[in-house]
This record gives C-alpha cells, sequence and structure tokens, in this order.
C-alpha cells in the first residue's frame, strides 16, 4: 500500500458509555474497519488529552495539565513527523492542545488559536454566504452556568430563541435547539472544509501521502441539535442509567464539584438529583440528537474519502478525546475530576484497508499518534508513553500491555485534585489526592457503584493493585509522592 493517505475524525466529550445514541456513520465505519472496545482517554479533560493525542504523552510529561493553562511545546507532534516523511497535512475545526493553533505544526487548513469560536470567524462567514445560508441561531431550553456565564455569555438565557454565539469560545453550557437549518451548525461548516479539500485532492492528481483530520466541537456542550434529529428520539424510552441515584458516600469530594442548578451555593452536587430521571432523560434525548447531528455530518467525510477514489490507499481513524458525565452518578453535566467511566471511555475505530475485527486489549490516547507514525512508516524521534497499535491490527498481538494507568489533574478553574487510574482485567483501582481510594469490579459493578477499596474480602487484590499503580507512576516520571499516603474512609 507504500504510504497511505490517513483521514481523523475526532469528536469531542463524546456521550459513548451510554450506548443510546444513534450513530450509524460511525457504526457502519466499525462495521468496515477494526474496534477497540476498551479504549480509554489518557486524561478526561480536552487541553491534555488532545496534547497526548498529537505526542503520544501522558499530560504529565507533555505539561499541559489544564484546559486554560497551557505549557509551551517542546515535545514533537505526530503531523512534524508525518510532514518530515513526506506527508501534507491538513486540519479542520478544534485545536485546545496548548499555545498557537495546528498551523504552527506543519499543518494547512482551519485551525483557531485555544477552545476557540467557529462562529466569529471569517471562514465560517465566507463558509454561510457560499451557501446561502444566515448565521446560526438557537433557542435556549435549560443552562447550568458557572461563575462566569453571565460576563461571557450574558444572552445565554432559558426561553431566548434567537441565541446566537458570539463569544470567544462556544463550550455554553446550555441545552436546546438550533432553529436555522443544520449546515449553519460548525459540524456541517468543518465537515465542507474538509470536504472540498479531498475534492480539491483528488482534481490536482498529486500523489503525495495527506494526512487530512477534522476536530468537531460536537457533540460537547452547548447541546444545540436540529429537530431533524431530535424527532429521531421522539418515543424512545431511555432507561434509567445504573448510577442515576449513586449517592456519593463512598466516593472521593471531587465527584461533588459541579454548577448550578444542580449543585449549592458552595459548588457541590445536590444528591438526590433535583431532576427526576424523566426530566434527565428529555434531556438526554438532546445530548444523543446531538450526537446523531455531529456523525452525520462525520459520515459525509467518510463516504466523500469512498466517492473521491481515496478508499484503497487512506485509513481512516475515529475516536474522541473524553467522555461525558451527563446524568450519571447523582445527576452531573460536565466532568471533573473523577475517573468514572463514563468520562474516560471513548470510541477507537481504524478502518484500514484488509483490515477487520475487534480487540479488548488496553488501548489509550497515547496509543493513536505513534500508530499513526507506525502506518505511514516512520516514528517519534524520542520515546513517547504510547504503543503503536499496528501489531494488533495486521495479527501479529492480542494485546500490547497488561494493565494500564489514566490521569486527571483536575478541570484547573473548579478543581486541581490529582488522580491516577490503573486498568487491569475486570478492576479499576484509583488514587485521589488527599482523599479516599477506590477500586471497582467493573464485570460485577459495570455502573461502579460499590467502591471496594476498603472491603476486606478484596484487601490483597486492592493491595496488589495499589502497588502496581504506584509503580507504574514512578516508572512513567513525575512526582508521586501525594500518592503514597493511603487515606482512610471516615468513619
Amino acid at each position: 500500500m507504500g504510504k497511505p493517505n490517513i483521514v481523523m475524525i475526532v469528536t469531542d466529550h463524546q456521550v459513548y458509555r451510554h450506548h443510546g445514541s444513534m450513530m450509524p456513520n460511525r457504526d457502519r465505519l466499525a462495521s468496515e474497519g477494526f474496534s477497540f472496545s476498551n479504549a480509554a482517554c489518557v486524561c478526561p479533560l480536552c487541553g491534555p488529552a488532545r496534547r497526548s493525542l498529537l505526542t503520544g504523552l501522558y499530560p504529565h510529561n507533555h505539561g499541559n495539565l489544564y484546559n486554560f493553562a497551557p505549557a509551551p511545546f517542546v515535545e514533537e507532534t505526530y503531523p512534524d513527523v508525518l510532514w518530515e516523511a513526506g506527508y501534507r497535512n491538513f486540519v479542520f475545526g478544534k485545536w485546545h492542545a496548548g499555545p498557537g493553533t495546528a498551523l504552527d505544526h506543519h499543518s494547512e487548513g482551519f485551525s483557531v488559536p485555544g477552545y476557540g469560536n467557529p462562529y466569529i470567524t471569517d471562514e465560517y462567514r465566507q463558509y454561510l454566504e457560499r451557501k446561502g445560508l444566515p448565521p446560526a441561531e438557537h433557542e435556549i431550553y435549560r443552562v447550568f452556568p458557572n461563575a462566569n456565564t453571565a460576563d461571557t455569555f450574558p444572552r445565554l438565557k432559558e426561553g431566548e430563541r434567537h441565541y446566537r454565539c458570539d463569544a470567544y469560545w462556544c463550550g455554553e453550557q446550555g441545552i436546546g435547539r438550533t432553529v436555522t437549518p443544520k449546515e449553519t451548525h460548525e459540524a456541517f461548516f468543518l465537515a465542507d472544509l474538509a470536504i472540498e479539500k479531498l475534492k480539491e485532492l483528488a482534481a490536482d492528481g498529486d500523489d503525495s501521502p495527506f494526512s487530512l483530520r477534522v476536530d468537531f466541537w460536537g457533540p460537547h456542550h452547548p447541546y444545540f441539535p436540529t429537530d431533524e434529529y431530535i424527532r429521531m428520539y421522539d418515543g424512545v424510552d431511555i432507561p434509567e442509567l445504573g448510577n442515576f441515584r449513586d449517592s456519593l458516600a463512598d466516593k472521593p469530594k471531587t465527584y461533588r464539584h459541579m454548577n448550578r442548578p444542580i449543585a449549592d451555593d458552595d459548588g457541590f452536587l445536590i444528591v438526590p438529583s433535583i431532576y427526576s430521571w424523566d426530566e434527565w432523560a428529555e434531556m438526554l434525548k438532546i445530548v444523543y440528537a446531538q450526537s446523531t447531528m455531529v456523525d452525520d455530518a462525520a459520515g459525509r467525510i467518510v463516504r466523500a474519502v469512498d466517492e473521491l477514489g481515496f478508499a484503497d490507499n487512506t485509513v481512516i481513524i475515529w475516536t474522541s478525546d473524553h467522555g461525558d458525565a451527563f446524568a450519571s452518578h447523582g445527576g452531573m453535566f460536565d466532568k471533573g475530576s473523577f475517573m468514572t467511566e463514563e468520562t474516560i471511555r471513548i470510541p477507537l475505530i481504524i478502518r484500514m484497508p484488509g483490515v477487520e475485527g475487534s480487540s479488548d486489549a488496553l488501548v489509550n490516547t497515547d496509543d493513536i499518534a505513534p500508530t499513526i507514525l507506525d502506518i505511514a512508516g516512520t516514528s517519534f524521534h524520542s520515546e513517547v508513553d504510547g504503543r503503536s497499535l499496528l501489531p494488533i491490527l495486521e495479527g501479529k498481538a492480542d494485546s500490547i500491555r497488561d494493565s494500564m494507568m489514566l490521569e486527571s489533574f483536575g478541570q484547573g478553574y473548579r478543581d486541581r485534585t490529582k488522580v491516577r487510574c490503573l486498568l487491569k482485567g475486570r478492576y479499576k483501582y484509583c488514587i485521589t489526592e488527599d482523599d479516599i481510594d477506590e477500586m471497582y469490579d467493573l464485570e460485577a459493578d459495570p455502573y461502579e457503584m460499590d467502591n471496594i477499596a476498603y472491603d476486606t474480602r478484596f484487601g490483597s487484590i486492592a493491595a496488589s493493585l495499589r502497588a502496581e499503580l504506584l509503580s507504574v507512576s514512578a516508572s512513567s516520571g513525575g512526582d508521586i509522592s501525594w500518592m503514597t499516603r493511603r487515606i482512610l474512609p471516615q468513619s
């Protein structure tokens, strides 16, 4: 196949664990390619995860620990290495991986600094003019405001029927619907940019390999699908999540750090939830509809790859930066320092010519960049934390590791509590800074309702997992002194 083209689709803040959203294009790609059912994000926060996606490094090694405190790049990124190997790199969408933009890393396309807001860019205005579309407008159903919402998004109010996002970023904590055509949404804007570039590449006859990556801002909140997608969930019964009624009594205090109205004046989640499950289920339909809408836009890119004749020499990767805790563990919105299954699990699908199947191997965000470079016949010049998945794809290995560490440093503005987590077999073990440990049997307790870290029946298993987490953490570099003292639960 020589040096194949590489197309990567990255969704943001993907509701994945719920398995309730309809994503036919992602599912179709999975049926045509190779799926990793046990994939996890290396850190459940945009900035650190996206930097890891570029570098193959743990956040504590690349230093970009929070969303709004970007560390300078001193490490390689995979687009830089691809460029050295003769690739042209094209990027479209969200950056949020550190200072600058993707265009600073041997890439062309559309990329804005920080979290960004596509709706205020010249490129979006030109797209609207080209398509004869109005600017996107939204009707607001519900708001989950933080301390800065009123200043940053003064028009984001429940009942507003013609809301436009004109702030410097577009991560409003709101639920509603898009009242303009779906093509006004950022997902279709980005898909159009990518498809136009694919058409250009198909027409110019250049045989040079290319990498094309699309990072959607969605389905991250604000949840603003159009009626077309909302109607798809009419009459759909959404069963109550198995951890919706979690009292959080045996969880670290970081689980309680939330925003109003589901939190009290001190910022602690109100348990039981102020909303009934029926109310959460109606909100989830909007969340699911947004995932379906983004899936539709992404599917257009995949179809363009096929229709333009690239399929036989193109690898397509579909993944997300992290998950979404929506409605889980007592009724949450967004995410935090905690490492729940809802926040850490991500899709990872690779469609590669001649390769089909699935694997439950332990894989994470750090593995994606080394895999891309391995497929391209090259590698990072320095050692990284991730490992190439190509041996699994080619059937030469069943796994690349026996256990896997993940980490969090908190959201930064609300909480900077450090957490490290080890996945091994059926168990998950987490150490939270200055708080109790967690251990779950994910086969017997998939919704993590029963923290067995201090259950004497599992004492030897807990001790072994904790020791391994400390060992893996120490060998990966960075300070682990905060992990060594085991906090006992209060009686």
